[in-house]
């Protein structure tokens, strides 16, 4: 990708699934690369490990590259604000950011702990809009910068039972439109990509086969999609050869989103 070599990168949630690949693919891409995590510093940590893999397979020099870990619960102010502060005192400025900390619960629409609803709610859309926030702050100071957004089909997709993590998503294509629109003129582009079904430990289903059987049913590609993948997308939309392009969200989804009606909205 064009563009990224030398990038300064926050991804944050990195510490596994969609969130580490994307930190890997930086680093492959030879970016500098924040990790954040909320809870697994030693996940945390393998991360970093196969991002040094991934660098040194590219024929990246060893050590040339800066990186580093850094805990915050995205829901938080003031750790965001640290968290930002840290990563670019380490840096010397930020150049992306890829929001991707996100969870779902599953139950009941009416039946969900409201405890439980304000904490994917705050995750998922208020903590990408707390990173936002401090990104667009530094990159109106220094010329511009990038956002991804990890967002999903179901800001599109209805997905009974998951009431919280669809209104977040349907919520998070609503800021990524939104923070486009407003700081398209100063040199900052905000889009999101959306995976699909994703063979990731936030969906346990991964791990039985008659549930995955049941859900690649519903994709008209017949399979589930990767974190590479998905991560491939996220620096793709990074990346200068995605200059022309904001306030998008795109698909990676085998065709999911296609005809959404196909069959019974799966439930995971």
């Amino acid at each position: 990708m064009r563009g990224l070599k030398g990038k300064n990168v926050l991804v944050t949630g990195a510490s596994s699934g969609i969130g580490k690949a994307i930190a890997v693919r930086f680093a492959a891409e030879g970016a500098h690369v924040a990790v954040n995590y909320h809870k697994g510093e030693e996940e945390a940590a393998n991360t970093i490990a196969e991002m040094h893999t991934a660098s040194a397979a590219a024929g990246i020099a060893p050590g040339s590259l800066k990186d580093m870990t850094i805990q915050a619960n995205v829901a938080k102010a003031e750790e965001v604000s640290a968290m930002f502060e840290q990563a670019i005192a380490t840096f010397g400025g930020l150049d992306i950011l890829v929001n991707n900390a996100g969870m779902q619960i599953q139950g009941a629409s009416h039946e969900i702990p409201l405890d439980q609803f304000d904490q994917m709610i705050d995750i998922n859309m208020k903590g990408a809009y707390l990173c936002a926030r401090q990104a667009i702050t530094h990159f109106l100071a220094h010329g511009g910068g990038v956002i991804v957004n990890d967002s999903s089909v179901h800001e599109l997709i209805p997905r009974p039972q998951y009431v919280g993590y669809t209104m977040s998503k349907g919520g998070l294509r609503a800021m990524t439109r939104t923070l486009a629109l407003e700081y398209a003129r100063d040199n900052i582009r905000i889009n999101s990509f959306a995976p699909g079904a994703t063979l990731t430990p936030i969906n346990p289903w991964k791990d039985d086969p008659q549930r995955k059987a049941d859900i690649e049913s519903h994709i008209p590609m017949g399979r589930s999609g990767t974190p590479e993948e998905m991560a491939a997308v996220a620096a793709f939309l990074a990346s200068d050869d995605a200059a022309y392009i904001t306030g998008q969200t795109l698909f990676i989804d085998g065709g999911l989103t296609l005809f959404p009606s196909f069959r019974t909205p799966w439930t995971g």
